[in-house]
């Protein structure tokens, strides 16, 4: 695997975040045009008002199962660096630090991640500029 940088430390999944979306917008634009002809042809359109809605139920699935995902991640994120500042000062993270801020941190080595921590605390740094700050990079492969 190559080395993870900011530059290539977002993860891209073709075939869920390209091909799967693209089909459910496909398949939610027909089954609109669907149900709009058989509206227009006096045919009864229930069944293509339930086509309809499943596709939006799907859509919403495919958002969802992301964002929740994604959550617990952060939570699991959010202990470990707290657990990390511990063990480096004998303290929490400062309070003011946002879930995003913490999560930002956590590619920063242990030599340069409580200066940080600190800097992105009192500067109310946004993540992706916290991530910039990184100069040593400590890579996350676990991230879905």
């Amino acid at each position: 695997m190559a080395e993870q940088t900011y530059a290539t430390h977002r993860q891209l999944v073709p075939m869920y975040h390209v091909v799967t979306f693209f089909l459910l917008v496909a398949i939610l634009i027909g089954s609109a045009v669907n149900l709009w002809r058989t509206i227009g042809s006096g045919a009864s359109p229930y069944s293509a008002s339930l086509i309809l809605a499943l596709t939006v139920a799907v859509f919403f699935v495919y958002v969802y199962s992301r964002v929740f995902a994604l959550k617990a991640q952060d939570r699991a994120i959010r202990a470990e660096e707290q657990l990390r500042h511990y063990v480096l000062t004998g303290a929490l993270l400062d309070r003011r630090l946002t879930v995003r801020q913490i999560v930002g941190l956590r590619f920063a080595s242990d030599a340069e991640f409580v200066a940080l921590a600190k800097r992105a605390a009192e500067d109310n740094m946004e993540p992706e500029a916290i991530k910039k700050a990184v100069k040593a990079w400590r890579p996350d492969t676990y991230r879905a």
